[in-house]
């Protein structure tokens, strides 16, 4: 009964709105509308997930680049101007370097850390200055304002704005979370690396010789187990990394594999020759190609029978031929193994902690060339000069290490 006196009918279908069976007096309800009808659709599909994904991962790095150089930026210009401004105008030496014509800008630095103090957002004592709350425009342009003080440490002006400037597009697009390209975003790195290694903050890492350390690497590259690159195949590797820049300038190389097609086919026997003879040592570490084991090989990849053992014998003869050269054959050891293999890695200095590594692992039905590839770096963090691994963590770099030497104690020489 409702309110008013009225009968409310029941809502099965016997008693609609406009049901002839209705009794006098009651009044009709209409159903309900389905509520999936209603309103936007809100949720997002695997696409839309994905490209969230893809930039917030980009944002993420280049955010990391942006803060490192900003944290640079602010430590070089502590450095060089609060020794001239302190002594005279005290804790407000950032308001008097900014001048009259930093005058707005340094002032609204003043507010927002007022603001912060009051709210508690202060949460490090050393981030209580005006200083910590000046943008990189702004430290950009405390630096520009007073060359003459900043030009002893900087060799170039020009060098350092123009890295400023292409941090300013993904500077932009990060703090006003927008889509940032993969283009700006590899603008961004090459940039922020350039302006460290200007303002004194470069890599310090020996490998960053040949690998140059990633500033995620460089944060996080602990939790990867050396691992600091993936690749689909070895020709997307080569594309990011050259069998030059791998090999070149080696004092050590030890390689184990099947036929070692990375080294023997992509760096000439003139370089390997020549890294010999300025004091490289090598190791090289076949498949006996008259084993059984390259038999079954052959059958897994599905290759005619012989094809393998005789590619494998044939760059077996072009390593005689470049140890034959030697002045010292017996920095050039070649030995071949009977073993099923299983994996394939390259040890670039494996010796000391600036080893590099490329390492692969074999599939039933793909090749060598095929199969996906790890780039290892030695020791499980960026290791710096001075520095010394905790002997208690191994990583992969030092697991391969140790399968090449075992392997290759059970191996024979090849004459």
């Amino acid at each position: 009964m409702g309110s008013g006196g009225l009968e409310l009918p029941p809502g099965d279908e016997g008693h609609q709105g406009n049901s002839k069976d209705a009794p006098p007096g009651t009044v009709s309800l209409a159903r309900p509308m389905e509520t999936h009808s209603i309103g936007p659709e809100l949720d997002w599909d695997a696409e839309a997930w994905h490209e969230v994904r893809t930039r917030a991962q980009r944002a993420g790095r280049a955010y990391i680049w942006l803060n490192l150089v900003e944290q640079r930026l602010r430590a070089v210009v502590a450095a060089v101007l609060r020794p001239i401004y302190e002594p005279v105008h005290g804790d407000d030496w950032v308001v008097a370097a900014a001048g009259p014509a930093g005058q707005e800008w340094v002032q609204r630095a003043v507010a927002v850390r007022e603001v912060s103090r009051r709210k508690g957002y202060l949460l490090d004592p050393a981030d209580d200055n005006v200083l910590s709350f000046l943008t990189l425009p702004q430290l950009r342009e405390l630096m520009v304002q007073h060359w003459p003080c900043f030009e002893p440490y900087v060799d170039d002006r020009r060098d350092v704005e123009l890295a400023l400037d292409e941090l300013e597009v993904s500077r932009n697009v990060v703090s006003r979370n927008r889509a940032l390209s993969e283009a700006v975003l590899a603008q961004a790195e090459r940039a922020s690396a350039r302006l460290l290694d200007i303002l004194g903050a470069g890599s310090d890492v020996p490998s960053a010789r040949r690998l140059p350390v990633d500033a995620v690497e460089d944060l996080v590259g602990d939790r990867y187990a050396d691992v600091v690159a993936v690749h689909a195949d070895r020709v997307r590797l080569l594309r990011q990394f050259p069998a030059e820049d791998i090999f070149g300038g080696a004092r050590r190389i030890d390689a184990f594999g099947i036929g070692l097609n990375l080294l023997v086919q992509n760096f000439s026997g003139r370089r390997l020759v020549r890294l010999a003879e300025m004091g490289c040592r090598v190791r090289l570490l076949f498949l006996n190609p008259a084993s059984s084991a390259v038999k079954r090989r052959e059958r897994e990849l599905g290759i005619k029978r012989g094809e393998l053992s005789r590619a494998v014998e044939m760059n077996i003869l072009h390593m005689r031929r470049v140890r034959a050269r030697l002045r010292d054959p017996g920095a050039f050891e070649i030995q071949v193994y009977d073993e099923t293999p299983r994996s394939t890695a390259y040890l670039v200095d494996g010796d000391g902690s600036d080893g590099i590594a490329v390492v692969q692992s074999y599939l039933r039905r793909s090749r060598g060339m095929e199969a996906p590839v790890l780039v290892l770096r030695s020791g499980n963090k960026v290791v710096r000069p001075g520095e010394r691994d905790d002997p208690g963590e191994v990583g992969l770099f030092a697991t391969y290490r140790e399968e090449f030497e075992v392997a290759w104690a059970d191996s024979r020489p090849v004459s």
